[in-house]
């Protein structure tokens, strides 16, 4: 599966490079579903709910009446969960509160799991210098994506990993972490930061990991007709 994404801030799609400086403003969210309409599914997040700067569930709740959506951002309480999901989500993404600073908040997940049901959450897995970051990608954690994966197996049905290094950056990605992370667990990944060729695409899809892609499309750095021509199914090895 490929996951065109819409990032919003300040009741606007942007772009940002590594989680702090804004790179674009986009069309609105409705132009950009519009684009996104041959892909079963988009990835949305809300930075500013993310980043405790506020937050745009009108947007999200417009986003989610039209499309299948995974929606992250400020996921903090099981009540938020459920909130998104009536806001009509699909799946919620859970961050930086399913970490603690010596591992995962199991008491947290498991309120979120009972909530929403574990095949409705993934939980983010954000990797900088090879450890995992919180709170908008500010704080290193002293553990890796691999160190923890197998201890979320229970409160999710999938994780998005993004490789922090080089996202926004279109630079590349790290196809080995990737490699690594898919040999850790049989649950659903999805990639994500710095993927920015067609070639890198397939890769991960060799690998049976899906695809989330944000600066890489916008830019037209990849082009969705091709991007289009790649969708199927990735089964869980």
């Amino acid at each position: 599966m490929i996951f065109p994404c819409i990032d919003l801030m300040g009741g606007k799609v942007v772009q940002l490079v590594q989680g702090r400086t804004k790179a674009l403003e986009a069309e609105s969210p409705d132009a950009m579903l519009r684009l996104f309409a041959a892909f079963p599914e988009i990835q949305v997040i809300d930075l500013d709910a993310a980043m405790g700067s506020g937050e745009n569930a009108a947007l999200v709740e417009a986003i989610a009446a039209k499309a299948v959506c995974r929606v992250g951002g400020g996921v903090r309480t099981a009540v938020r969960a459920r909130r998104l999901l009536d806001l009509g989500a699909h799946r919620v993404i859970v961050g930086t509160s399913a970490f603690t600073g010596d591992g995962i908040n199991a008491p947290l997940l498991a309120d979120i799991a009972a909530a929403v049901t574990p095949d409705r959450v993934i939980i983010a897995l954000d990797s900088r210098d090879g450890r995992i970051v919180v709170k908008g990608w500010t704080e290193a954690t002293s553990f890796t994506a691999e160190d923890v994966v197998s201890q979320l197996e229970p409160y999710c049905s999938g994780f998005l990993c993004t490789y922090v290094d080089k996202e926004g950056t279109m630079q590349g990605t790290d196809l080995d972490w990737f490699r690594r992370l898919r040999a850790a667990t049989s649950h659903e990944i999805t990639a994500a930061g710095g993927v920015a060729s067609l070639d890198e695409v397939k890769a991960l899809q060799a690998m049976q990991v899906h695809v989330a892609l944000g600066m890489a499309i916008y830019t037209g750095r990849i082009a969705l007709a091709d991007l289009a021509a790649l969708l199927s199914p990735v089964v869980k090895s």
